[in-house]
């Protein structure tokens, strides 16, 4: 998830499920839900989103990096499945610190890779397997150069009403235009000013069963 601003304390907290989230007292928010950070990934963007696309070849596009580990579910899922190849975009605007990285605990399997998530450099396509591949984009969501032809999104910006700047119609617009017919968009948030932006920008969206702990979420589709 994008932050504020660089200076900015993350403390690492335990979630429900065993997996760390971090959690921001400038902004009385975490990063993931208490009630499981690999739980909620999964359940909002792995199976709500990535599940539902038929395609071989996939281009994902993340709002908000963070922990990274939305991109290191989906590259875990590829390894599940050969016959998948995707190409993952994310954009971060402050990118956590080494220490913070190595305290994070998502698992045991595949901690390599997940540092090579971290450790790749910036604003370039760069191979983690021979079916993922990683691009990186330093910046602001708002004002950098978003990819096109995009398959599928995964909106994983803190809360509207924590971060209202990462939450407008021109975003939703952007995103509408650089997708794929048939792509898809989902986020944890269900608010009716979020559902609302979506439709206007073009979207078919839905309110979904959320993860544990949430009644809802949107997932948003491109029907043309």
């Amino acid at each position: 998830m994008n932050n504020k601003t660089t200076h900015i304390t993350r403390e690492l907290q335990i979630t429900a499920d065993g997996s760390h989230t971090l959690f921001v007292p400038e902004m009385d928010e975490h990063y993931h839900s208490v009630n499981g950070a690999v739980q909620e990934s999964m359940h909002v963007f792995i199976e709500a989103g990535l599940h539902q696309l038929d395609k071989k070849h996939i281009r994902v596009f993340e709002i908000g990096f963070g922990t990274g580990l939305n991109a290191f579910l989906t590259l875990q899922d590829t390894l599940k499945n050969s016959a998948v190849k995707i190409d993952y975009y994310t954009v971060e605007q402050f990118p956590l610190d080494t220490e913070t990285i190595k305290q994070l605990n998502f698992g045991t399997a595949h901690q390599a890779l997940f540092e090579k998530l971290h450790n790749v450099p910036w604003n370039s396509l760069q191979s983690i397997t021979d079916r993922f591949s990683l691009f990186k984009i330093a910046g602001d969501s708002n004002t950098c150069i978003l990819p096109d032809e995009i398959d599928l999104v995964y909106f994983d910006a803190f809360a509207p009403d924590k971060q209202p700047e990462m939450w407008n119609q021109e975003i939703f617009n952007k995103l509408f235009r650089g997708m794929n017919a048939n792509g898809i968009l989902t986020t944890y948030c269900a608010k009716g000013v979020v559902r609302r932006m979506m439709k206007e920008a073009g979207y078919t969206v839905e309110r979904i069963p959320g993860p544990p702990g949430k009644r809802e979420m949107l997932r948003a589709r491109k029907i043309l």
